[in-house]
């Protein structure tokens, strides 16, 4: 918080509520209460705790609160252990940037077990703080006996997810070209490349390929074929060019050279103009060989296939839609070139370190980072060396800077490069049928989803790439013999204990890659030195949590899949995708039932936010301010519950707290009054307010409900403000002079409705706004109740029927009449408003429509809101008698020395029934006039005035 900001009221209430819960154990309690629904399970999907919560953390955070207190008042046991992710490149960059080290070759050098005890060390560095502000917003989780995707139990739990798969067949060995990071020096998963992607300038080149063998297809002297690429660093991996079979190519001329382009491309390339020669079909260019633009690799002799690099050949993937029609192919660096490798045999070229590094014998450019992190100058510098060779040596024929959506690491910020590597793999493609199946019963808030963003990433989902060649992680548990390469896959720590005889307390890669197990063969087994994905992790959190199978087996058959989860919209690519891909590959089921997706909450003016730009206010100060249950409310009613973004708005925090307040007035006034009469809390007053208020909120409780039946938190919470409004500057407003009058019925009546209506919106809004729910429920407490609100059982909503019988009437015709009566009292102000007769001054007569049908149990409400002596249902529509007779004015007057002495007397503190002097100054006819009614001002203000 800022030093130069006060603490409000409302943050100082809140903090006296929690530490009531904390002094009570309320939440321990609500979890150990008699559960007649059974269990409720929800999956949590574990954060960082590498930094500060921010304000995503606390959507979710919002959102994972509301839906358990929910069906806990339902009756449901609601477990929430809350967890700690811990492994994965987010710690690695962080600890790696706190060392100084830039490469991987550093850590190895510093000691793997030092790097990674290091990382076991900070990657809790702000749990502290977690443990402050999430019980501060609000949310009930278990944060004292958390698990941790570290801690051995998880581990385990996810080498037993490991092999099940394994077992039935699910998992493989291949070598492909993947993205990966040249800084972390890793594979990527399709989900990971997909988060990165940015739009970046790069330099595309025409490059000409000089022909060997023209003659083959009539042609003589000079002749090139005209390549094209964005990525000028793959060509000294060239070993073949494509061309598509039913392309049409040509032959033109420029300074005496022949070149060969497909003709579509002859405008972009600008020779539509130049000097027209042969035209061939694709298929006859197919077999062409040509000279390599290096010579690094094509006199290497024991380059396997060599044979057949430098050739032309056909491939369905080339098309006439962009550069010359003819691609360059460098089967190391592209899925497409792979696979022309793969059915031609090509000879296999990988110029480039793992590392981005140009190899030694690519000796114009050894050592240079292909594509380093950095500006323009920096990322672009081995493609300008490149192209700086082609020029000089008479290869390049154009170029262009393009400007291209082109993918980044997710951590580090890097330019991923498409590279041919070893990696294991889960089978997706194989289970795509089940996928899908297990798929459509879950249901999405919002709905869109299901077969949008999540429905089409499932249904174009590839194979998963879950190796990675880094160190904090979850291990593949996979031993290998070095003799006989036979292969030992381990479930468990027991498992790996009795086959190696050495006992096993820790399953990080440090560990067990010193563990050897004794082969059939004679030989010795050695653990593979990748380590998974942690989305691995993340999509195991279900079993790792429990320790399952080695713990709370039955429970968690019994209870599997959740009920419920939630998480921003990129999950649906990442956690939800993890969650449901490794439920069907173990039990061909869907992890989860329900899910709610929110959005990305934005600064004010769109853009994303920013500590650097401080474009956005902290958000523990937006807590200190307006209170926890304002800015709940505030996130829970906006668009970002249905996956849309949100501009944030402080004002917006503003008017929920508003709202609050508001409520809060009507729980103060109610207290003033509330021992003056004895009464219990009763709906059943025939009195027509009483009445309304209890279907108003009898309709809320409906909506509320129907809403979170459904998972849609921003339909549940919208009603709120509305029924507020209604009960204060309403219902409220309407009731003050019957509760501080002398009709002791009335009063009574009034008094029991609005304890009622107090105690259950106390109820309905607990789990939305706990903090003010529970200060309400501690105020109207009375004997028998539970502790706390949160203890309660949810309100449900009386049957129409019921409703029916107790109204004499349908409970919407007390709401429905109501409106209509607000309705014309709205009218009859405006013609007040343009008649410039102000609302003190009374008037004799408003007509409405004959044919309206309403109750004339109204028309005094509608009377006292307007200030006219009646009110007659004629005509056919809303008029207002603005005559003022001197009877009216001489009531005006009285009324208006009411209001001003009653003021004066508000203005001292002066109590009621205490007495005081007014001296006023008034005008001659005002004098007149009070001095005719002076008993009843007098009587009416208790207040002696000096005239």
């Amino acid at each position: 918080m800022a030093e130069n900001q006060q603490k409000s009221e409302v943050a100082k209430r809140e903090e006296e509520v929690l530490a009531f819960w904390d002094e009570r154990e309320i939440f321990k309690k609500s979890i150990e209460k008699e559960a007649l629904k059974g269990e409720y399970v929800f999956y949590d999907g574990p954060p960082f705790a590498t930094g500060l919560p921010h304000y995503g953390h606390i959507v979710a955070s919002v959102l994972k609160d509301v839906v358990p207190r929910y069906r806990t008042m339902q009756g449901y046991r609601v477990p929430r252990v809350w967890g700690w992710d811990c492994h994965g490149l987010p710690i690695e960059n962080i600890v790696e940037k706190e060392l100084g080290f830039k490469h991987k070759k550093d850590i190895r050098a510093y000691g793997i077990e030092k790097f990674n005890e290091m990382c076991r060390q900070r990657v809790l560095t702000y749990v502290h703080e977690w443990e402050r502000i999430i019980p501060r917003i609000g949310r009930w989780a278990d944060m004292e006996h958390a698990y941790k995707t570290m801690d051995m139990p998880f581990m385990e739990s996810v080498w037993w997810v490991f092999k099940s798969i394994y077992d039935k067949g699910l998992v493989y060995e291949d070598y492909r070209v993947m993205h990966i990071c040249p800084r972390c020096e890793t594979t990527l998963s399709q989900q990971e490349v997909s988060e990165g992607y940015k739009d970046v300038k790069d330099i595309a080149v025409s490059v000409s390929f000089k022909l060997k063998n023209p003659e083959k297809i009539g042609l003589s002297g000079e002749v090139y074929l005209l390549a094209w690429t964005t990525t000028p660093w793959t060509l000294p991996g060239n070993v073949a060019l494509a061309v598509g079979e039913g392309i049409i190519y040509r032959v033109f001329e420029r300074d005496g050279k022949k070149y060969i382009a497909a003709l579509d491309r002859s405008e972009s390339l600008g020779i539509q103009d130049q000097k027209m020669g042969h035209q061939f079909m694709g298929k006859e260019l197919v077999g062409l060989e040509y000279e390599p633009l290096f010579d690094y690799y094509v006199t290497d002799e024991h380059l396997k296939n060599r044979e057949n690099g430098w050739k032309v050949y056909a491939a369905d993937f080339v098309t006439a839609d962009e550069g010359t029609g003819i691609a360059h192919e460098a089967p190391a660096f592209g899925a497409d070139d792979w696979a022309l490798l793969k059915k031609y045999n090509l000879p296999f070229v990988q110029h480039v370190n793992y590392d981005g590094t140009f190899k030694p014998e690519v000796k114009a450019f050894a050592g240079m980072e292909v594509k380093p992190l950095g500006e323009d100058s920096v990322r672009l510098a081995a493609d300008i060396a490149v192209l700086k060779y082609l020029q000089e040596h008479g290869f390049l024929f154009a170029k262009q800077n393009i400007v291209h959506s082109y993918p980044h690491c997710w951590r580090c910020d890097s330019p991923l490069l498409n590279y041919a590597t070893s990696s294991w793999f889960v089978k997706v493609e194989e289970q795509k049928v089940e996928l899908l199946k297990n798929a459509e019963p879950i249901n999405w808030s919002p709905e869109h989803v299901k077969s949008g963003r999540w429905g089409k990433w499932l249904e174009g989902a590839r194979d998963w790439s879950i190796s990675r060649q880094r160190f904090w992680a979850s291990v593949l548990p996979i031993w290998v013999c070095e003799t006989c390469k036979e292969k030992r896959v381990f479930g468990s720590a027991a498992e790996l204990e009795a086959a190696s005889g050495k006992k096993v307390t820790d399953l990080h890669k440090h560990v067990v890659d010193e563990i050897l197990v004794p082969c059939a063969c004679g030989g010795s087994m050695k653990r593979v030195p990748d380590v998974l994905d942690t989305w691995f992790d993340s999509g195991s959190m279900p079993y790792g949590e429990e320790h399952y199978p080695f713990e709370n087996k039955e429970s968690f058959e019994h209870t599997f899949p959740a009920q419920f989860i939630a998480e921003g919209q990129d999950q649906t690519r990442a956690w939800f995708y993890y969650l449901h891909l490794l439920g069907t590959s173990l039990f061909d089921k869907n992890a989860f039932q329900n899910v709610i997706v929110n959005g990305i909450v934005l600064a004010e003016d769109g853009k994303k936010m920013s500590k650097r730009l401080q474009n956005y206010p902290d958000p523990m100060e937006v807590v200190e301010k307006y209170g926890a249950d304002a800015l709940r409310l505030y996130l829970l009613a906006s668009p970002v519950m249905q996956a849309e973004n949100l501009n944030f708005s402080e004002k917006g925090v503003a008017e929920w707290k508003g709202v609050l307040t508001r409520l809060e007035n009507v729980l103060s006034f109610y207290q003033l009054y509330r021992n003056e009469l004895v009464h219990e809390a009763s709906d059943e007053s025939a009195q027509v307010l009483d009445r309304w208020i209890v279907a108003r909120l009898r309709q809320t409780q409906a909506e509320v409900t129907s809403a979170m039946e459904a998972y849609n938190l921003t339909a549940a919470t919208r009603p709120f403000a509305a029924l507020v409004d209604d009960l204060s500057t309403w219902y409220l407003r309407r009731s003050r002079d019957r509760i501080k009058g002398d009709d002791e019925a009335d009063k009574k009546a009034a008094l029991a409705t609005t304890l009622y209506v107090l105690r259950e919106v106390s109820k309905l809004i607990a789990p939305f706004a706990p903090f003010v729910a529970d200060y309400i429920w501690q105020a109207l407490k009375e004997t028998g109740d539970v502790e706390s609100v949160h203890l309660a059982h949810w309100p449900s909503a009386p049957s129409a029927r019921f409703l029916s019988k107790l109204f004499g009437g349908a409970a919407d015709q007390n709401i429905e009449h109501m409106t209509l009566a607000r309705g014309f009292v709205t009218q009859a102000l405006e013609a007040r408003e343009k008649a410039g007769i102000k609302v003190r001054q009374p008037l004799s007569l408003l007509t409405i429509p004959a044919d309206s049908n309403l109750p004339e149990e109204y028309f005094t409400i509608v009377a006292e809101e307007v200030n006219v002596k009646r009110v007659e249902s004629k005509g056919e529509t809303v008029a207002l008698d603005t005559n003022l007779t001197d009877e009216l004015r001489e009531e005006g007057v009285v009324r208006d020395a009411i209001r001003e002495i009653q003021s004066f007397r508000k203005e001292r503190g002066l109590k009621p029934g205490e007495h005081a002097t007014y001296k006023g100054e008034f005008s001659d006819v005002q004098r007149k006039v009070i001095e005719k009614n002076l008993d009843l001002i007098q009587k009416a203000t208790t207040t002696t005035i000096e005239l």
